[in-house]
């Protein structure tokens, strides 16, 4: 008795595929990570200056905006 219990719980374990997809999710999900990790220690000193010379140009652009609309010395035309 003792031995078909054991005998259907094995095979219904061995049947039952959830299991083994959580685990490949789980690979993927972890790949992944992996890759954003690595790409990060490889690119951030990059991206962040890239990012800041963005900001650099849209505070010029955005100050640009302000002196045109108040009517200080931006080069704008009045009309």
């Amino acid at each position: 008795m003792l031995f078909t219990f054991i005998r259907a719980w094995k095979e219904a374990y061995v049947k039952d595929i959830k299991g083994a997809t959580a685990i490949e999710y789980g690979l993927i999900a972890g790949g992944i990570s992996l890759a954003i990790v690595a790409s990060v220690f490889l690119f951030g000193e990059q991206l962040a200056s890239l990012f800041a010379s963005i900001a650099d140009s849209m505070q010029q652009a955005a100050e640009q905006v302000t002196e045109d609309t108040s009517g200080g010395t931006g080069g704008g035309t009045t009309p």
